[in-house]
């Protein structure tokens, strides 16, 4: 068994506290902390979906970030995105691939008692794979598939009647569709 991994605790505002605790206590504990999130999307303007497992505490078997994970205690952002691509689908990464869009605080209570208070460091990045060119670990990622941008508007439209989206998530998911259609947009001129 892995050693767990220990997170830095943040202030409200995300600044450093300077403290660590373990990964298992972030969510009990309802600490401050950093995540990073990776948005693959394709040259047919496809944006890979990962399918959450389903032994995951929050939202198991909806469909999410391409990528997404917590920042360890002395790990920057990149490198915990790097980091993550690698265990979650196995892909090796750059970090001058990546295209850091913003930081999203995300500050959600569930039923089963995780309080989840995260500042989400979202990147696009293009990928030049298939699906089958990526290993899943089935611990975090059920499956994935590419959509284009329509279908995941569609869906996203959808989301409180067919459970395919986290629909807490729609604005999130709306400026990170916005960011790689300017992103493909600006390819093109």
């Amino acid at each position: 068994m892995e050693p767990e991994e220990y997170i830095a605790i943040l202030n409200i505002d995300g600044s450093l506290t300077g403290r660590t605790c373990l990964k298992s206590e972030i969510h009990q504990k309802g600490y401050y902390h950093n995540t990073a999130h990776v948005w693959y999307y394709n040259a047919n303007a496809e944006i890979l979906l990962a399918q959450r497992a389903a032994s995951k505490m929050i939202y198991p078997l909806l469909w999410d970030i391409s990528v997404a994970g917590h920042v360890d205690a002395g790990e920057t952002i990149a490198q915990a995105a790097i980091r993550e691509t690698r265990e979650e689908i196995g892909l090796e990464i750059a970090e001058h691939q990546l295209e850091k869009i913003g930081v999203y605080p995300c500050f959600q209570s569930y039923p089963n008692g995780i309080v989840d208070n995260e500042f989400h460091h979202t990147f696009i990045a293009k990928i030049e794979r298939t699906l089958e060119d990526l290993t899943l670990d089935l611990e975090e990622v059920g499956q994935v598939k590419f959509v284009t941008i329509p279908e995941f508007l569609n869906l996203l439209r959808n989301t409180k009647n067919n459970n395919h989206f986290v629909a807490s998530n729609t604005s999130y998911y709306l400026d990170v569709i916005k960011a790689i259609e300017h992103k493909i947009a600006n390819k093109k001129a």
